[in-house]
């Protein structure tokens, strides 16, 4: 079972240029882990984080949009703690600091990894102070390698999406093609998803009637 905290984060105030942020993966890898765990809990969060310059001092920018002036923050925060089955000694934690900018798929989660202690400082915040961490609780990119999807992944995630939602058989060969375009190799999910949307769209396709003999 998956449990989402977010904590005051709005997501038309996070950077979404292409391509894509490694926060949204970072939220696929999240549900990904109800597979493998029995319950993950997740908390998340903006940061506004200062900047160190040369001379030692320290400095926070941030971008505000909107009539009201709304701080964009710098950075977003993900905890996650996750068990398999009920017992303590399967629990498995991790904290992660990304920042708000377009990052490419080369970078993986461990990059951003950081003690919770460090987070808890940055933040303000507490993460789940019912666990007693003393018991050892694991690292959780040392029990489930942290692994984020890769470009080609995402777009075969993406292609799904859109072919699910697409209306006319138009435009699900329109996926194919650009699949097959971008040297993508559908996956079987996508394959049997596109044979049972042409098999459903098919039969609503209006038929032509057909013209009748003169005389």
């Amino acid at each position: 079972m998956l449990y989402f905290l977010k904590m005051f984060l709005r997501l038309k105030y996070l950077k979404k240029t292409p391509p894509y942020l490694l926060s949204s993966r970072l939220e696929m890898y999240c549900r990904d882990l109800t597979e493998r765990f029995d319950d993950v809990w997740v908390v998340s969060g903006p940061l506004t984080l200062p900047v160190q310059h040369e001379e030692g001092k320290k400095s926070v920018t941030y971008q505000v949009i909107g009539n009201d002036d709304v701080a964009v923050p710098t950075h977003l925060f993900k905890v996650i703690l996750a068990r398999r089955n009920q017992s303590a000694e399967t629990l498995a934690e991790g904290a992660f600091i990304v920042p708000n900018i377009p990052i490419s798929f080369d970078h993986q989660l461990p990059e951003y990894q950081v003690e919770c202690e460090d987070l808890e400082k940055k933040s303000g915040l507490v993460f789940f102070p019912q666990v007693d961490k003393s018991t050892g609780v694991k690292n959780l990119c040392e029990v489930d390698t942290c692994r984020l999807i890769q470009l080609d992944e995402f777009k075969l995630y993406i292609a799904a999406r859109r072919m699910k939602n697409a209306h006319n058989l138009q435009k699900v060969e329109k996926i194919m093609r650009e699949l097959d375009e971008d040297k993508i190799q559908p996956d079987k999910y996508i394959i049997e998803l596109y044979e049972q949307k042409k098999k459903e769209l098919s039969s609503n396709e209006p038929s032509v009637p057909r013209e009748g003999r003169s005389g």
